[in-house]
């Protein structure tokens, strides 16, 4: 029994209670996903499934047997960082930087979702295309929290990037 984490297929743990989170930090030694609160509340530990943005704290590593997981460590190519990353540099998208990954990996998600048309709380037409505005974007992003208050770099990050092709 495997996943593919960031490219590369890798065993599931033997107990079935240990959850991605502690999997890819504890035994894949990938420490770039954080654990906050680890109860699912501020977005630390998010990581991409198969491009969908998940908890990985709240997530048992068995149940994505075969399904490929990118965390922080593996959205940067051979050419440098994602744009995402670098955008956050930019931008002044940190402070502490503690939960920068799991921000650019729920953008990430967040943009993928907009191109499908997925709707949000402050979305003003459920039928039209999304246009990532920046008020779309702070709704989108309220799940990750900032405790240092960078949010507006954050948001101005992914406006640049991830959301550009959306942004209005």
């Amino acid at each position: 029994m495997s996943l593919i984490v960031n490219g590369e297929a890798v065993a599931l743990p033997s107990d079935p209670r240990v959850s991605l989170l502690d999997h890819l930090r504890e035994t894949l030694q990938l420490t770039g996903t954080k654990k906050g609160c680890n109860q699912g509340a501020c977005g630390a530990c998010t990581v991409l499934v198969e491009g969908e943005r998940i908890l990985s704290c709240l997530a048992l590593a068995v149940q994505y047997e075969g399904r490929s997981v990118t965390t922080i460590e593996g959205l940067a190519g051979e050419d440098g960082l994602h744009p995402l990353q670098q955008a956050f540099i930019e931008h002044d998208g940190f402070q502490c930087g503690y939960c920068t990954p799991g921000q650019i990996c729920s953008a990430i998600g967040m943009a993928a979702e907009a191109g499908r048309g997925v709707p949000s709380h402050v979305s003003a037409d459920l039928t039209a295309a999304v246009a990532l505005t920046r008020e779309e974007v702070q709704e989108r992003m309220s799940g990750n929290l900032c405790r240092c208050g960078a949010h507006n770099g954050i948001v101005d990050a992914i406006r640049a990037t991830v959301a550009a092709e959306w942004a209005a």
